[in-house]
């Protein structure tokens, strides 16, 4: 099986519905300023947190600012045995594009 699924936000949005977890690795600042609604902060200060705490056969769905960076998270992941990932393709930028009705604000 493969690391991890590559998804569109369409996607992204109804596995969210259907119960998948979504973290977002962007920095605090670009969190803290808009992410997807529901999303989890990740970063390397609360990684082991949430590895240690996490079900690790939920859907898992990773967000960066374009789709690049979360495509080397999610295959980290699968390596602390995760085993159903996805990386949302266009990163948040997609996200607040498409859905700019499903975006929280930390700040």
């Amino acid at each position: 099986m493969d690391a991890f699924k590559r998804i569109n936000v369409a996607q992204a949005k109804q596995l969210c519905a259907d119960g998948a977890v979504m973290v977002d690795i962007r920095d605090p600042e670009s969190f803290a300023n808009g992410h997807p609604a529901g999303a989890i902060h990740l970063d390397n200060q609360s990684i082991a947190e949430f590895i240690a705490q996490a079900d690790l056969d939920i859907p898992t769905i990773v967000v960066c600012y374009h789709g690049h960076s979360s495509q080397s998270a999610a295959a980290y992941l699968h390596s602390q045995d995760f085993s159903d990932l996805y990386s949302m393709d266009g990163g948040f930028e997609a996200w607040a594009h498409s859905c700019p009705d499903a975006i929280e604000r930390s700040n």
